[in-house]
């Protein structure tokens, strides 16, 4: 009989377009294994979030191995070292694994490879990352004319069918999923997930067949909070639950910008992983140096910022569509992309702290926290990134609150102002504002003064 195969997943949670299982069943019987490699990540362990994600997704792929004869074999430990121990059990001839670009995993690839047949694929992203490369043969740290040259190479091919897989004679020892306790103990506070997500391919693919119905409008809609134009196809992306060159694919023959948009959002996933590549402290550095200067507020030695942190992590600044997209985030682990922009510059600029403590909540929070996306976002926001918005362009967000119509947003997540009119939920001052909903943290002019004056200093510390 051939050699058991093991196919090493990450977040590459799928059977269909996985070239590692597709590589791995073509050469003998499979064996597909997760570790839970906590001590590999250090200090970028699974957030909260993550981890409630990661128990339903693994809980659905292994309902679908099962449908094939086939188990799911679970480890927990550091991944190199749990590979070769599975290895030397199972005879595994090689490891096939989909690659990954964060620094973590990077590092469990090369320990791992100088000890066994390590057969890695790309299909986490349109293309691979470090493929797209300017004309002098260097990547891309802007992201327009990263895309452009993107697009040019797309599509590079069509997804790929679930291969039929055979199981070993023998099944390796496997933890219980339910042991590893990746679900919250009470108080529950993941309860609001359920009625929102449901993890696992099947379902990924459900949300890629209703997005596409209405892709059309995506261009006009995905700005509205109040609206559910957006895909909510990013914790499915995230956990490889789909591919990218999936939704690619489905959205061949649909005409309109709504289209076009959507594809640029997909491609900056992969500029995402273009800019970790190039810069492994990306998620704790900012990429301009300068920024070491800034006068952050520290949240250690002032109880005044510690006290403005809990507020804009509670959702309670006194800002209405700040506090709604925070009590968004905790309460569905999720939060619309337009939004997470406000809340974001409202961190850095009007409470000036330092955005990698913004980012971290959101490494905690978020069902689709991701390690390119979220550090290469924050830094744009800050001003302090590659390829970066001005830390000058401070967002005002009771104006942006009106612009895109977050009403029924608010009312949806801010239940203290749920009867307030229109004209009055964006800024709800002086006799209007409901004594149960706290008052705003800072004023915003008084806030953009302070920003802007914290900018000065920093120029001129930097020189």
């Amino acid at each position: 009989m051939p050699t058991p195969q093991i196919v090493w997943l990450r977040r590459d949670l799928r059977l269909a377009d996985q070239p590692a299982f597709a590589a791995a069943a073509a050469a003998g019987p499979v064996i597909p294994v997760y570790v839970l490699d906590d001590a590999g990540a250090g200090s970028r362990q699974l957030g909260g979030a993550s981890r409630w994600w990661l128990h339903h997704s693994l809980a659905a792929l292994e309902v679908q191995l099962q449908k094939q004869g086939m188990r799911l074999i679970l480890r927990r430990g550091k991944a190199a070292e749990e590979l070769v121990r599975l290895a030397d059990e199972t005879g595994a001839g090689a490891i096939h694994a989909i690659r990954h670009y964060e620094p973590w995993w990077k590092n469990a690839e090369e320990e791992l490879s100088g000890q066994l047949e390590l057969c890695l694929q790309d299909g986490n992203y349109l293309l691979p990352p470090g493929s797209v490369r300017t004309g002098a043969g260097k990547l891309y740290r802007i992201y327009t004319p990263f895309a452009r040259a993107a697009m040019q190479m797309l599509p590079q091919r069509d997804p790929i069918e679930a291969p039929p897989l055979t199981s070993p004679q023998n099944w390796p020892q496997s933890d219980r999923l339910t042991d590893w306790h990746l679900l919250p103990s009470k108080p529950d506070w993941a309860a609001g997930f359920a009625a929102e997500w449901t993890a696992g391919e099947d379902a990924a693919h459900a949300q890629l067949d209703a997005f596409v119905q209405h892709v059309a409008s995506y261009d006009d809609q995905r700005n509205l909070p109040a609206i559910d134009g957006t895909s909510r196809l990013s914790p499915h992306l995230h956990w490889g639950e789909i591919s990218p060159t999936q939704v690619w694919k489905a959205l061949e023959g649909r005409d309109g910008t709504g289209v076009q948009t959507y594809r640029s959002e997909l491609l900056w996933r992969d500029f995402a992983q273009n800019v970790i590549c190039q810069f492994r402290d990306y998620d704790h550095e900012s990429y301009r140096d300068r920024f070491k200067q800034f006068p952050w507020r520290q949240i250690e030695q002032d109880s005044a910022a510690a006290a403005d942190l809990r507020a804009w992590q509670e959702g309670r600044t006194g800002y209405p569509i700040v506090d709604a997209g925070m009590r968004q985030l905790w309460q569905i682990g999720w939060m619309h992309n337009r939004v997470r922009m406000i809340t974001a510059s409202f961190l850095i600029k009007h409470l000036l702290i330092d955005w990698t403590i913004g980012e971290r909540w959101f490494w905690d929070t978020l069902v689709d926290a991701d390690f390119g996306n979220n550090s290469v976002n924050w830094q744009w926001v800050a001003g302090t990134g590659v390829d970066t918005s001005l830390f000058t362009r401070i967002m005002a967000p009771l104006s942006q609150s009106d612009k895109f119509d977050a009403g029924e947003y608010i009312r949806q997540w801010v239940p203290e102002l749920a009867d307030l009119p229109d004209e009055q939920i964006h800024d709800p001052d002086g006799k209007c504002r409901p004594s149960a909903y706290p008052d705003r943290r800072i004023p915003h002019r008084e806030a953009r003064e302070r920003a802007l004056a914290a900018y000065r200093t920093m120029r001129e510390k930097a020189g």
